[in-house]
């Protein structure tokens, strides 16, 4: 019998290159859609992947994409138009007659949430939902392990700090990017199991941030302490890296609703061995990967790189969320709610199991 072949967008991204990489490690056929064609990609295709240039906003170019295969994987880019790009793609499904979609989601999705990258994950979990005859799975983690808690392991191993906009006593377990990729194929590999179902993968053990700090200095073989970095002074570091600006415009929302408990609500789970049947890798397996790339590794010129950068970033450019989604004209909800404020949202998660409550006010609203 001969496997259906696979569409994975994204896929010299963390997650989508991830998926890519564990299907044709289970012999699986995959296309692998990219944006650009570079080095990612030239690796992907020496990994035996068939690799397409495709614009995820492009219904005509995700059509193409499309055609000879059966299942995919999307995963949706940060962009203030990401509902035109899931618009896109669910046209090309049904032009196409794909029989599955396994979509990136996110923990905190929801039609009230005032980062409108949250508002838009959901509502592309219920178009996906309303496609006929296409099976859809949604994957919905929280912050991963390796985003954004693991990008500072520069600033822990050579400064012996870890900069986090995030309170330290703030709780969450964290899955990696490949035990997320994990639960997206096993969900791709059996699609009539997995039709209509929702998984949240997590680590295996709930972790405030301090506690995070502190497995990681056991990694490097130091002292390394949370620092709660102000929010202006995270977002210059954040744009310097690369992070789009509709990423951190919604960062502020996040990073409240981590410090308020929404990440601990349904945590740890045992999703990812229930899905694959293999136990999360625990953070601090993850932080030795991290430990071992090469900026965090030890010696003269790479402190001092690290050094320069950390001393320079209050002179670097800043970012202005408020003005920059006034200048998107981002809509709005009539009222918008943090997740742990939504009635709605708390119900559906779980949050009683926690004897978590919303206000009557906040009940009211929902």
């Amino acid at each position: 019998m001969i496997n259906p072949k696979i569409l994975v967008t994204g896929a010299t991204g963390r997650t989508g290159k991830a998926v890519v990489t564990q299907l044709l490690a289970k012999g699986w056929p995959v296309r692998a859609a990219v944006r650009v064609q570079d080095a990612r990609g030239d690796l992907l295709q020496r990994q035996g992947a068939e690799v397409v240039l495709a614009d995820i906003f492009d219904p005509g170019q995700l059509t193409d994409a499309m055609r000879g295969v059966q299942r995919a994987y999307y995963c949706p880019p940060y962009h203030p138009f990401v509902i035109h790009s899931a618009s896109a793609f669910a046209a090309a499904a049904r032009e196409t007659g794909l029989e599955q979609i396994v979509g990136l989601s996110q923990w905190l999705a929801g039609p009230n949430h005032p980062a409108l990258m949250s508002r838009q994950h959901w509502l592309i979990d219920q178009m996906f939902r309303a496609l006929p005859g296409i099976a859809h799975t949604v994957v919905n983690p929280g912050f991963f392990a390796d985003s954004p808690y693991l990008e500072m392991m520069p600033f822990a191993t050579h400064l012996g700090v870890l900069p986090l906009p995030l309170a330290g006593e703030s709780r969450n377990a964290p899955p990696s990017v490949d035990d997320i990729a994990r639960v997206a194929v096993a969900a791709l590999l059996d699609p009539a199991r997995h039709a209509g179902k929702s998984y949240r993968p997590t680590g295996p053990e709930l972790l405030t941030v301090t506690e995070m700090a502190r497995i990681i200095g056991r990694v490097v073989g130091h002292n390394v302490r949370h620092v709660k970095s102000p929010l202006w002074l995270f977002y210059k570091g954040a744009k310097a890296l690369g992070a789009q600006p509709f990423l951190l415009s919604g960062l502020r929302y996040w990073g409240e609703d981590n410090d308020r408990g929404a990440f601990a609500i349904g945590a740890p789970n045992d999703t990812i061995r229930d899905l694959t049947g293999k136990d999360a890798e625990d953070f601090e397996t993850i932080a030795r990967r991290h430990a071992a790339l090469p900026a965090s590794l030890k010696n003269f010129r790479t402190r001092l790189e690290v050094l320069a950068r950390f001393l320079m970033l209050p002179m670097l450019p800043g970012f202005d969320p408020v003005a920059y989604e006034k200048t998107q004209e981002h809509p709005a909800p009539p009222a918008p709610r943090p997740a742990v404020d939504d009635a709605g949202w708390m119900a559906s998660h779980g949050a009683e199991d926690l004897g978590m409550t919303v206000s009557p006010l906040q009940q009211a609203l929902a």
